[in-house]
């Protein structure tokens, strides 16, 4: 896929009002995707995409990132099984975050550690932020993630 289905970007009332998709993309030519639960509205997790990771996601229905890490593209489930089918996609007022609501395929899990949602942990508040500030894990594991990736 070499061209892309969006609209270039317009003046703000074009922008914020219009019927075109015309994304923002960061300097690095990524964009924010925030992922739900199409059901019950939870937080899965946060990926970027580019340009063409946004066109397959739209073509397929089904996520696809660009993986910051690997610099390559990552459909999710892909090894896991975990495929995110795309029910809706919504992007914000500026069009600089996309909001993807999904249902997840095998056992429902996103996070490649093996909990359901990529929040799993909460941080402590109510004292001064350092490097000691607490994480408490308030979810349980749906898998083992070795069982799926293998050791590395």
């Amino acid at each position: 896929m070499t061209d892309t289905p969006f609209a270039p970007r317009a003046d703000k009332a074009t922008i914020e009002t219009g019927t075109q998709l015309s994304p923002k993309f960061d300097t690095d030519g990524l964009i924010p995707a925030i992922v739900t639960d199409a059901d019950s509205g939870e937080v899965l997790m946060l990926g970027y995409m580019n340009s063409e990771a946004l066109a397959r996601t739209i073509e397929t229905g089904e996520a696809w990132y660009w993986s910051r890490s690997r610099q390559e593209f990552w459909k999710k489930g892909g090894t896991s099984g975990q495929i995110q089918k795309v029910v809706e996609m919504r992007t914000d007022c500026d069009q600089d975050a996309i909001l993807i609501k999904v249902r997840v395929e095998g056992n429902g899990a996103t996070c490649h550690v093996g909990y359901r949602s990529c929040f799993y942990r909460t941080v402590e508040l109510g004292h001064a932020a350092s490097r000691q500030t607490a994480l408490e894990t308030v979810e349980t594991r749906v898998y083992n993630p070795a069982d799926v990736y293998g050791k590395k």
